[in-house]
């Protein structure tokens, strides 16, 4: 399957490329766990305006649950900082848990903000965000370092920037280079910028036992492809006694009742 970004994910980028427009000296740095191809989602995000990469890559995180991953992400995050706030997207378009940001946060003793649409402020080491709830919004303060996870409610990433691109387009981890048989030592001596960072389960001094399958208390047992077909439409009288059919019916195949 092709690396893809997370919807939610790029809500989370323009919120960093926001704080970046109004704080001077601000860098972005992304980091995203995955096979070798998921260097593509570094690459798309360089495009937008970050200013690095992370790809956290190795065999031992095949099979994580969110308890492995945000294990995984965490002591990444660990070995790459220093950081002020870590941003993420509510939740990935398979899972669908909105787990690994609030267990990262957890696993680096660090507040978080869940459910943000907006940071507002950022000043005197606090910040200020609009979150999005189910039943409205609210105003919060928070101190950092912190976590926040944003919601898809919040502004959509800005588009590809024609410089950044024509600057980043050569971007590529060491591996992608070997595969293409490329001279990578005289390309990064002379344009650091364009190496992607790869980083493995040596590199973050990360316990096994805590990593893939062996890490995940969650197994997935089988996976089913639902696929909901309309069926033919009935035609109710519009009285009293074909509702009553209808109610009837309904309570026979225990739709309701």
């Amino acid at each position: 399957l092709p690396a893809i970004f997370n919807p939610e994910d790029l809500n989370a980028l323009e919120q960093a490329l926001s704080i970046k427009d109004r704080v001077p000296g601000t860098t972005v740095t992304i980091l995203t766990m995955g096979p070798g191809r998921a260097a593509e989602i570094i690459r798309e995000g360089l495009y937008r305006g970050a200013d690095c990469g992370f790809l956290l890559t190795d065999r031992a995180f095949a099979g994580s649950d969110t308890l492995a991953t945000s294990y995984a992400i965490s002591k990444a995050i660990e070995k790459t900082g220093p950081y002020d706030i870590i941003i993420a997207g509510r939740q990935a378009i398979d899972g669908d848990t909105a787990q690994v940001g609030p267990q990262v946060a957890e696993k680096l003793k660090l507040p978080q903000i869940t459910y943000a649409e907006e940071v507002l402020e950022v000043s005197n080491a606090k910040l200020k965000i609009r979150r999005r709830l189910e039943l409205g919004v609210e105003i919060v303060e928070g101190k950092l370092p912190c976590v926040i996870t944003v919601n898809a409610s919040a502004p959509e990433c800005r588009p590809r920037h024609a410089k950044q691109t024509m600057k980043y387009k050569h971007a590529r981890t060491i591996t992608e280079l070997q595969a293409a048989n490329e001279d990578y030592i005289s390309l990064f001596e002379n344009k650091p910028y364009l190496k992607i960072e790869e980083i493995s389960v040596k590199d973050i001094d990360a316990d096994m036992q805590w990593l893939g399958l062996t890490g995940s208390p969650t197994k997935v047992k089988s996976i089913e492809n639902v696929v909901l077909e309309a069926k033919d439409a009935r035609h109710i009288e519009n009285n009293d006694a074909g509702i009553e059919t209808m109610i009837k019916e309904l309570m026979e195949n225990h739709t309701i009742g």
